[in-house]
């Protein structure tokens, strides 16, 4: 629930707006049951068993990489189940959570989209994946990104009702400014995501800069075309005046070109944005071989001698799976 619908739903048992605002904190800091609600009456807390239900999720395993990155497999009410990874860096720890249980989407380089998607996840679940992450964890998160299993723009609407609930003050208070949302091009939807002014980042993953290459990487590109796409990201900028952050997988021999660099930047051209570059990770998928190190410091120094504002995706959590791609590669058991 919403924070205003929590206390709709309250006042529907003839409580007082205070005691919406106390249920609302025990949501957000984990707790499992009603009975660790201790400022909450016990006649409260039974009528609340009687009335609602908590589905907290099961940390089931725990992955720890050499370089500090965390990954957990979370198993939820329906058996499902979802992994996030917790990302440590110098200004603040980083959560990357999944927003739906699999992937339609088919992109040629992503494990995550292989058996299909199951469903989508609810806003309560994609808000548990930060709560009890954390509290695993056990340091604060400082900011998110929605890029784990799933297309967050092809559940749309949880999606949003999340964004509203986890920075509301009354929970976990988190500025959309920290917050990060990747979609594989959806054009539609980043109009009707334009239309909200949300102050969160966005990033689009481009991974290549002319129509048929895109295609045959991302098969939402025979849907919504480079040129299609482009209008919706100039209109979103246009609207929420925030930067986009294209993400372009870097893959030896295929889009690593000079051609590939010399459209890229006519594709980019005077737009408000920077590309993130993210040399493809193992995923036993499409046979893609890495580039070297060597190879990707040559393709950014061409794309800034163009005036194209370039970054490298810092490489995390290799060894566990929980690179970019990775994740339900290591044969976790997702469904039952």
């Amino acid at each position: 629930m919403s924070y205003d619908e929590l206390c709709d739903f309250m006042a529907g048992l003839s409580q007082p707006p205070y005691r919406a605002k106390q249920l609302f904190r025990w949501l957000h800091r984990g707790a499992r049951s009603f009975d660790e609600m201790t400022d909450l009456s016990k006649d409260l807390r039974e009528l609340l068993k009687g009335r609602a239900l908590l589905s907290p999720p099961a940390v089931e395993k725990t992955l720890r990489s050499k370089d500090g990155t965390v990954k957990y497999l979370m198993r939820l009410s329906d058996g499902n189940a979802v992994e996030c990874v917790v990302m440590p860096y110098r200004h603040a720890n980083s959560l990357c959570i999944s927003t739906q249980a699999g992937c339609r989407m088919g992109c040629a380089f992503c494990a995550s989209t292989e058996k299909g998607l199951a469903r989508n996840l609810t806003p309560a679940e994609m808000l548990d994946q930060v709560i009890f992450a954390g509290k695993e964890y056990g340091r604060r998160i400082g900011s998110l990104v929605l890029m784990g299993v799933g297309e967050p723009l092809d559940n749309f609407d949880n999606v949003m009702r999340f964004l509203d609930n986890i920075r509301r003050p009354e929970g976990l208070g988190l500025s959309h400014r920290h917050i990060s949302l990747s979609t594989c091009g959806l054009a539609d939807k980043i109009h009707m995501l334009a239309e909200r002014r949300l102050q969160i980042t966005l990033s689009v993953s481009l991974h290549a800069p002319e129509d048929s290459l895109r295609s045959s990487l991302m098969p939402v590109n025979r849907r919504f075309g480079l040129s299609v796409l482009m209008d919706a990201c100039r209109r979103y900028i246009a609207l929420t005046g925030r930067r986009i952050s294209f993400e372009y997988i870097l893959i030896e021999g295929t889009n690593d070109t000079p051609d590939c660099v010399r459209r890229l930047d006519a594709l980019l051209s005077g737009m408000l944005c920077h590309v993130n570059v993210i040399p493809v990770n193992a995923t036993g998928r499409g046979g893609f071989a890495r580039c070297s190190r060597q190879a990707v410091e040559r393709f950014c120094a061409a794309l800034r001698e163009r005036g194209l504002n370039v970054t490298v995706r810092r490489h995390l959590g290799g060894d566990i799976n929980a690179s970019c791609g990775q994740l339900r590669l290591n044969g976790w058991r997702h469904t039952v």
